[in-house]
């Protein structure tokens, strides 16, 4: 009974939400001790506290394929199927990041294609970095310290960015070792007029990259995650001619 959808369930995309994910990754989810322990009749709002606890994402690791807890939680809310309210309120979280990926996985496989686009793309301008669980012997679900590179290597963990995995989910087949549901392609939705136009924030920092930018000598280069301008000029005193954001420009000789 512990392992059944919810009876008040709908199925999505014509099947039991659970065959989402294959029955080879299930079973093993059902057999781990995470499960056993940690999901253990939760409920629609229990879940959010184990999903606040998560410190990595991940599908399986390890030379066994051992499924992560991240995954565990999505077959978790496949099971009980919360209501999209409070899907959408753990995509719109922004104090607890794996809470946020969390919730933009589980939109992915269940929801509908406008949905989906409507939900995960303004996440393309969240930046910040997760942890992926990769395997290795020392990776566990065990709470280690993770703050230093090497550290996170020898324990089986890599660097991913937000905006990257939102962008792995619109348009990839397959996340996390999950197959994931065929979504349309955006330009198929906005030629049916489902769809508006995506009007990205980033047109007008690509457009300024396009367009060299010079005056006197002056050049400025804008660079994703830094955000500042550097002068060119190599007889000049560098540590003078930082800009504030967004390629300012700054005065000659100011």
């Amino acid at each position: 009974m512990a392992n059944k959808t919810d009876a008040s369930a709908l199925q999505i995309h014509g099947t039991n939400p659970q065959n989402l994910i294959e029955k080879i990754l299930r079973q093993k989810i059902h057999g781990d001790g995470y499960w056993k322990e940690h999901c253990f009749a939760l409920t629609a709002e229990t879940i959010v506290d184990r999903a606040m606890e998560l410190d990595h994402i991940g599908g399986t690791y390890g030379g066994n394929k051992k499924p992560a807890p991240f995954i565990q939680l999505v077959l978790k809310l496949l099971q009980i199927q919360p209501e999209k309210e409070i899907i959408v309120e753990f995509i719109k979280n922004e104090d607890f990041k794996y809470v946020r990926a969390l919730g933009a996985f589980y939109m992915r496989l269940v929801g509908k294609p406008v949905d989906v686009f409507q939900y995960l793309e303004p996440l393309l301008n969240d930046y910040r970095k997760l942890r992926l669980i990769t395997g290795g012997e020392n990776a566990s679900h065990a709470k280690r310290d993770l703050k230093r590179p090497e550290r996170m290597a020898w324990a089986g963990y890599t660097i991913v960015y937000m905006d990257d995995f939102i962008d792995s989910l619109l348009r990839e087949d397959m996340v996390l070792d999950i197959a994931l549901p065929t979504l349309p392609k955006r330009i198929n939705l906005e030629d049916t007029a489902v769809l508006q136009p995506r009007i990205s924030p980033l047109d007008d920092d690509l457009q300024d990259e396009d367009d060299e930018e010079e005056e006197g000598g002056w050049r400025v280069v804008r660079h994703r995650e830094e955000r500042e301008a550097v002068f060119e000029a190599p007889f000049l005193d560098r540590a003078r001619l930082k800009a504030h954001l967004c390629g300012l420009w700054v005065s000659k000789y100011g």
